[in-house]
Order: C-alpha cells, then structure tokens, then sequence
C-alpha cells in the first residue's frame, strides 16, 4: 500500500485571529499535521497588506516543498490566491478562474490549481479550490469543477483529489454535486471526532472538505484543533491520511 496524507487550509493571507501575519507561524501548524500534499487558499504575493512578501514561496520554504501558486486577482501590485505544496515532485496541469456571476461584477473572482503527483507507480491528480460566497455562484464554480474541463477531463484519471474551502455545508448542493463523483474522505476517516473548520476559536461550520476518488483508502481524517492552530487563522486546517494499492496500473498521458 502506498500512503499519503494530505492537508487543506485556508490560512487566511497568513493572518491570525490576533492580528498578527505571519507566514512562519501556519508553517508552524502545518508542520503539526506532518502532511506530504497541502492545499491553501487565500494566500498574497508580494501585497503590501502583508508585508510585501511571497507567502506560498515563505511557506514551501520553511517546509522544504515544492509549490505551484495561482493567482486568482491582482491586487495593487501583487496578487492573492491559491497553492499546493508537495514533499513530493509535483507538475502543473492546470490553474484557472472558476465562473462567476456576470451581474455581480464585484464579488471576488475564485478560481482551482491542479496538480499531478507521484505516489509510488501512479500519478495523483490533486485539484485545490475556493469557491464563492455567493451561492448561485458557488452553484455555478461547482458544475465547472465537475465537469468536462476538470473532473470529467480526459487527463484527470484516478485516482483524484478535490480539495479547498468550499464554502458550503455537507448537504447542500455544491457539496451533493462533488458528492455524485467522489466520496468525502473526512466523514469516511472521521470516527465521530469534531470536524468543523470555522470559525476557528469556535468551529460551528464544516466548510473545507477533501474529495476523492474510489481507489483511495481513508485511514484517518482529523481537523486539527491545537493552540497555535486556533489563532493563526480564521479557519482550522483538516488532515486526512489516505492510502493507495500499490498494483494499480498507470496509464500513459494523453497529449
């Protein structure tokens, strides 16, 4: 069996409930969950807000990873959004806007970052997210994610991945849509532990969810709750440890 766990937090431009911004101290919290694959939402590059620095490249860094970042708006001079982390070598597939609504020019434009892990003989294909506020169009960043340019692509072969703050509770419709093609790793690992992720002084919403594909084992799922974990972001980051047969074959990419 080939294991490998994976993290999804969003860090929330590194800024914790105290105010303080500190990119060190949520590398600090990841380092608690000892994860290989991590995604995080809501980071800055280079805004002055938060010091002007790059955060996912601060972070990877510290951890000693390797990142593929996706910027998701440009703000001043810098931008702000998505990244995976990897012990492992990892590759780009793909990073792109999700749809919003056209009517409502000012909400926030989210968007996905797909990477291609290996894991012993396969190749995981892991996709990060953050989807809208809004739910129409949470509704509508859904229906893109699980179709054909990104779930139902014909490069996203299992096993697969979908990962990020969503947003939405388990049961609504985003979460029955994703629902329909993967499983929800963190109620198939979760032996009745706590598994809501904000707020994060006092977690009443499970927002932030992990996804995957058949092939996959779920040994355990944890939403990590320690001191550090509580103030450096508004969100909690949840872990699960997942485990693959090791006989499955690999099949060739497609151009």
């Amino acid at each position: 069996m080939i294991s490998l766990t994976l993290m999804t937090y969003n860090v929330h431009r590194c800024t914790g409930r105290d105010g303080g911004i500190s990119p060190q101290r949520i590398s600090e919290v990841i380092g608690q969950g000892s994860p290989d694959v991590i995604a995080l939402q809501e980071l800055d590059c280079g805004l002055v807000r938060t010091g002007s620095v790059d955060q996912a490249r601060v972070i990877a860094d510290f951890l000693k990873m390797q990142f593929h970042f996706h910027a998701c708006l440009q703000m001043e001079e810098g931008f702000y959004g998505n990244a995976v982390l990897s012990r492992l070598p990892l590759r780009l597939v793909q990073a792109k806007p999700l749809p919003t609504l056209p009517a409502r020019s000012r909400l926030e434009r989210r968007g996905a970052v797909w990477v291609e892990i290996p894991a012993g003989s396969l190749r995981v294909q892991v996709i990060n997210t953050h989807l809208g506020l809004s739910r129409r169009e949470r509704l509508a960043q859904a229906e893109t994610l699980t179709g054909p340019a990104w779930l139902k692509n014909p490069r996203c072969r299992p096993p697969v991945i979908l990962c990020g703050d969503f947003n939405a509770l388990p049961g609504s419709p985003v979460y029955r849509l994703v629902r329909n093609i993967l499983a929800d790793a963190i109620r198939l690992g979760n032996s009745r532990r706590p598994s809501r992720t904000w707020p994060s002084h006092l977690p009443l919403f499970r927002i932030d969810h992990v996804f995957v594909s058949r092939e996959f084992q779920v040994r355990r799922s944890t939403v990590l709750r320690t001191p550090l974990a509580r103030v450096a972001s508004d969100h909690l980051p949840v872990v699960v440890e997942l485990m693959l047969p090791s006989f499955q074959p690999v099949e060739e990419p497609r151009s």
